[in-house]
């Protein structure tokens, strides 16, 4: 039988993305339009452990869905990654009354919620990453706002790059995910795409090309290189010696997670939080909330962190093609 839930929990965990707050809010609405007390962990999992919750009403979150960042707060937290720390919480939780939570964040968030499963409290998870890296979804919160960003910055690089008849390498974020830098790379036009899961570190296959590009009358050469290959100032001075061509590096860094989230971001998230607070009402745990297939749905944990998520392999051959 399906446990009973009058008091639940929302916090953010892990790396902030554009959206989060749009989640909190329909976490908020939804969860007491359904009869439910709401509180609001700050500081992620820090946060429980330090007991610093607030209370929530549909007024504590208005305003705040055009908002980047997250309101509630993100850190990491090394203690609960015990199993100290996370009887810890559990108990935290039960003192205070609170029946569940539901934590917005990615794949080392759903494994803390796991651990508070397994401890009595129901948890939902809600993909809250700009990396597009959690395998069970096609969606992330903040991926969208992240490469609408990136796109962005890398077109007024590029006209620079023109100019000046530059090689640029534009480093964006995806420390073991390629997916900003693929969809930007088919996006801006990118000459050569490094992501992790593709690339061989031949770095001669890529000087080669930006010379044969030269030979053809290509005046420019842009480079997207993924946060997870890395070392794009070095590269660019070796590329300059072996080419001959004035080469820069810009590294966009975390101006891709800042920003007012896209309408996609906005009403993704929305979605996925007023989901999240439904199946939590009905007194289901150990979930992880998706977009699949055209349609929100839940997956166990375990089921969604064994899943494997590759690169789409036509959408690489085209951002090379292209």
């Amino acid at each position: 039988m399906a446990k009973e839930i009058k008091k639940i929990g929302v916090l953010t965990s892990g790396g902030d993305a554009p959206g989060m707050n749009a989640a909190i809010r329909a976490v908020v609405r939804k969860s007491i339009a359904n009869g439910l007390q709401v509180v609001g962990i700050k500081k992620g999992y820090q946060g429980l452990l330090n007991e610093e919750f607030i209370e929530m009403d549909r007024h504590s979150v208005s305003d705040i869905i055009q908002r980047g960042g997250t309101v509630l707060g993100t850190a990491r937290c090394m203690e609960f990654k015990t199993e100290e720390g996370q009887q810890k919480a559990a108990e935290i939780c039960h003192n205070h009354g609170i029946d569940g939570v539901i934590v917005i964040g990615g794949d080392g968030s759903y494994r803390g919620a796991q651990k508070l499963s397994q401890h009595g409290i129901n948890t939902i998870g809600i993909p809250g990453t700009i990396d597009l890296d959690i395998s069970c979804t096609d969606y992330t919160i903040g991926f969208d706002t992240a490469i609408n960003t990136a796109m962005q910055a890398i077109d007024k690089v590029r006209d620079t790059s023109s100019s000046h008849e530059r090689c640029s390498i534009i480093e964006v974020m995806g420390r073991h995910a390629g997916y900003i830098a693929l969809w930007c790379s088919i996006a801006n036009g990118g000459d050569d795409i490094l992501i992790p899961e593709k690339y061989d570190f031949n770095e001669q296959k890529v000087i080669d090309n930006i010379i044969d590009n030269r030979k053809r009358g290509k005046t420019h050469h842009i480079i997207i290189n993924a946060e997870g290959i890395g070392h794009s100032t070095s590269m660019a001075r070796r590329i300059e010696a072996a080419t001959g061509i004035e080469t820069r590096a810009t590294i966009l860094g975390y101006m891709q997670r800042g920003g007012s989230p896209t309408c996609k971001d906005r009403v993704y998230a929305s979605m996925m939080g007023a989901y999240a607070a439904d199946i939590m009402t009905q007194g289901k745990t150990n979930r992880v909330v998706g977009y699949r297939d055209g349609k929100f749905q839940d997956f166990d944990i375990e089921e969604a962190l064994n899943m494997e998520k590759s690169i789409d392999e036509y959408m690489y051959q085209i951002a090379r093609i292209l």
